[in-house]
């Protein structure tokens, strides 16, 4: 194990391992090691038969390999039958472009969303076996401090789609103008969450996170008994590991697909784009304004977060370029 030099969460440059803020926002105040008690997958037979056993109880859906895990004297272990998991642990996946920077990855945006851009996301960090591999860990925001399991419904279920009744591209055979009906539909209090769910998706846009289909947007009871949106998670800078397009959903942002060409910079979204999203969703147009002004804005933080993130220096050029390129044709709304 390299010794660290930033908080494996929150990238707070001076700590050895998880800083105050990880502590308390990721592990519910108790001090928890940033090492695992295992090997990571494949370097030990003992260890793969747990991480089996421990796939075949996991009810957490997705194609990424995950694992359940608590937070428990000191360390982060596996939950054993019975046991209800707090945490979520994604292992570096296979088959993919760069996977090793996956895990940084996904908690250096994860980081960004939450300090720079003021979303609301699923506590996170990373931790590393034994054998120095890093991996992703995400505490369950369904599942409370005392144990008990929150309901959250995921977009796709809302809009009756699954497998059975919408084929195999039932996550993507959508628009974002449609989700945003859904929360008009299912959420009371749309008109605050409206304005979330548009500095999310834009968020998604700036950051190339290419995967933020149905399943990755969910709604969360409340103590009220109504619904809101859940906290963000499982946003990356996918296009750094595949050649995706500007948006997970095949219809993009309208839902019958792009109003006009006057809205596209050079055949592609730009910040007239969402400006003409904002209005179509309810979004205020001062309101929308400002959360544009936000994401054009430059932020000094996120680079900083990016120059202390887990990712090589090669990959964070990748991240800032990436950034870069979104970022001018937001600017673009002419």
């Amino acid at each position: 194990m390299k010794e660290l030099k930033v908080c494996p969460s929150t990238l707070a440059a001076g700590y050895g391992t998880y800083s105050p803020v990880a502590i308390k926002r990721l592990f519910d105040g108790k001090r928890i090691s940033h090492i695992l008690p295992y090997d990571s997958p494949g370097k030990n037979e003992q260890d793969n038969e747990r991480f089996i056993r421990n796939r075949e109880r996991i009810s957490v859906s997705g194609v990424q390999e995950k694992l359940s895990f608590i937070a428990e004297g000191g360390i982060l272990r596996l939950t054993e039958q019975g046991e209800t998991g707090t945490h979520i642990l994604k292992p570096i996946p296979s088959d993919l472009k760069k996977a090793g920077e996956i895990p940084a990855n996904e908690n250096l945006t994860m980081q960004i969303a939450s300090q720079v851009y003021g979303i609301e996301t699923a506590a996170n960090g990373l931790c590393f076996f034994r054998t120095g591999e890093p991996a992703y860990i995400t505490r369950r925001f369904d599942v409370s401090i005392t144990g008990q399991k929150l309901r959250v419904e995921d977009f796709a279920s809302l809009a009756g789609k699954s497998l059975q009744t919408a084929g195999a591209n039932f996550k993507y055979d959508y628009s974002y103008e449609e989700l945003a009906g859904l929360i008009k539909r299912f959420i009371p209090a749309w008109r605050i969450e409206i304005e979330k769910f548009f500095a999310l998706v834009l968020f998604n846009f700036l950051f190339s996170n290419g995967d933020a289909h149905l399943k990755n947007f969910s709604v969360i009871e409340t103590s009220n008994g109504d619904f809101r949106l859940a906290p963000a998670y499982d946003l990356l800078n996918t296009h750094i590991h595949v050649d995706d397009s500007d948006f997970a959903l095949g219809r993009g942002l309208f839902g019958e697909g792009e109003r006009s060409p006057h809205l596209a910079w050079n055949g592609k979204a730009n910040g007239r784009s969402f400006m003409e999203f904002a209005m179509m969703i309810g979004v205020n147009e001062r309101s929308a304004e400002n959360i544009l002004a936000k994401f054009t804005s430059e932020q000094q933080h996120m680079e900083l977060l990016v120059g202390n993130s887990f990712l090589d220096r090669q990959t964070q050029k990748t991240y800032m370029a990436s950034y870069r390129e979104k970022r001018n044709r937001l600017i673009d709304a002419k």
